[in-house]
């Protein structure tokens, strides 16, 4: 009795798990469309234009990097160089001094040997200001311009009824340009009107012997 009561078991869980694949096999076909439309295959031409894309949006990227290295190699330049490119103008100014207190020496003066001396000094001055133009540092023109603070700072008023009050008519130091910006102003003189002192002091007279 035993035996068949175990053969029945076995029998009915062989028919149960038939049943259950059987359930799970209907499902399985239901849920098939479904997935053959998701797994949707794309045409040729729809991949060439899914290729076309990636390969248009990897080119933008590559263009952005290189715009971006470029800015940051000039900014590199601009700001790695700016200390040394200003503490070079100070061998110009030198020079330059040399040349003033050459020329003020009464021993010299009209010498054949200062006037050679003087021209060398020419020389080399171009030389350094074509080497600096090179790189990107060229001169500021001042003389006869009216005074800008963004570039020129000045150092005296000088009396002169020719030009505009605010005339740049005196170059102390020479400004420089470092591509767009600043590297020093230039340090000038500027024209103002003169002033009436004799009308002045006439009134200060008449006035004193009112009293």
């Amino acid at each position: 009795m035993e035996k068949e009561q175990n053969i029945n078991t076995d029998n009915q869980n062989k028919e149960a798990e038939e049943i259950k694949a059987e359930e799970l096999n209907k499902e399985a076909q239901s849920d098939a469309p479904d997935n053959k439309e998701e797994i949707k295959e794309l045409t040729p031409e729809e991949k060439i234009k899914e290729l076309e894309d990636k390969v248009a949006r990897a080119f933008a990227e590559m263009e952005n990097q290189r715009r971006r290295f470029e800015k940051e190699r000039e900014d590199a330049f601009s700001y790695g160089g700016f200390t040394f490119a200003k503490e070079t103008l100070s061998l110009i100014d030198n020079l330059e001094r040399s040349k003033q207190i050459l020329e003020n020496d009464d021993v010299l003066k009209n010498s054949e040997a200062l006037k050679k001396t003087l021209e060398h000094f020419d020389i080399i001055n171009k030389d350094m200001v074509s080497i600096l133009s090179k790189n990107g540092i060229t001169p500021l023109d001042s003389i006869g311009k009216k005074l800008d603070p963004n570039f020129h700072q000045a150092m005296m008023e000088i009396e002169d009824d020719q030009k505009e009050p605010g005339t740049i008519i005196q170059e102390i130091q020479k400004g420089f340009m470092m591509k767009d910006r600043l590297l020093r102003p230039s340090l000038v003189g500027v024209s103002k009107k003169t002033e009436i002192k004799e009308e002045k002091s006439e009134e200060n007279k008449e006035n004193s012997d009112n009293l």
